[in-house]
């Protein structure tokens, strides 16, 4: 009985042991647990922000792996691609494109991922907007190529703004009388060649001037009033004054400012159009 006591006590204390041992590795793994849990909530978190900032950005992007079949995408997207959720997982060449006159997407996306050179164009859609499409192969932090990304950014007011300023240049370098633009520190930021031809100085000359340098000592005053009123808004007519040339003779013009405003709605320049003309005297002129 004895020698069967000192048995049980040696397997109870091994018992202890084991106790002790497995509450040692259980705390290990409530640690590990923790951190896993700490580890998701990170990983979720940043997949809300990345999902959030593609979505943000207004940017059409679509990842599709080496099969091109779809892994996400941006609801910015399916301005070009008709793509619900259900389609993730199926290739993007079954999906309907709303891209006019453009059928070589996969094409493309499969010569991406065959040179690893990025391809570029602009892309026109069934609603007549205009998207710069990006095409690059996607990369991972090791350098592992795990497919491509397919961006489209919307172009279509920078498209028009560009349409506009080049109708603008012709009817601006064809006029007769000088058009500047200057900031509303009286800088000059562009000079037609009709404002060479009245004034005589160089475009490039003009761009290194300041509107102060055409106007005459007595007329500066005046001069800088009118650009003070426009810049708050206020409406100029047409009036006449003076203007210095580069030979440093003193000529008489018939003025007509007006304010560039930008989408906020804050003037950011003043735009002039001058015509040279010959007044009675200098009391008018400079009236």
């Amino acid at each position: 009985m004895q020698s069967i006591n000192e048995e049980l006590q040696s397997a109870n204390e091994e018992l202890e042991t084991s106790k002790e041992e497995l509450q040692s590795v259980n705390e290990e793994l409530s640690t590990v647990n923790n951190e896993l849990q700490i580890k998701v909530a990170d990983l979720s978190r940043a997949n809300n922000d990345m999902n959030n900032l593609l979505a943000g950005t207004g940017i059409g992007t679509v990842f599709v792996d080496h099969q091109l079949r779809i892994l996400r995408f941006t609801p910015a997207a399916t301005q070009l691609i008709n793509l619900i959720p259900s389609d993730v997982g199926r290739p993007v060449g079954h999906l309907a494109s709303n891209m006019v006159d453009y059928d070589r997407l996969v094409a493309d996306v499969q010569a991406v991922l065959n040179t690893l050179k990025p391809h570029e164009l602009e892309v026109l859609t069934t609603e007549g907007r205009w998207y710069a499409m990006r095409i690059q192969p996607y990369r991972t932090l090791e350098n592992v190529i795990e497919g491509a990304v397919i961006t489209f950014v919307d172009t279509t007011e920078l498209k028009e703004a560009q349409d506009a300023l080049r109708r603008l240049a012709v009817v601006v370098h064809d006029a007769h009388d000088a058009i500047t633009v200057q900031d509303l520190e009286g800088r000059i930021l562009a000079w037609n060649p009709s404002a060479t031809r009245i004034y005589g100085w160089s475009e490039a000359e003009a761009l290194a001037m300041n509107v102060r340098d055409l106007v005459p000592a007595a007329l500066q005053e005046e001069t800088l009033a009118q650009m003070r009123k426009l810049s708050r808004s206020e409406s100029v007519e047409p009036y006449r004054t003076q203007r210095l040339t580069k030979d440093a003779a003193v000529i008489d013009v018939c003025v007509t400012a007006t304010a560039l405003v930008n989408k906020a709605g804050q003037i950011y320049a003043i735009a002039t159009t001058e015509r040279k003309e010959k007044f009675a005297g200098n009391k008018e002129a400079s009236s």
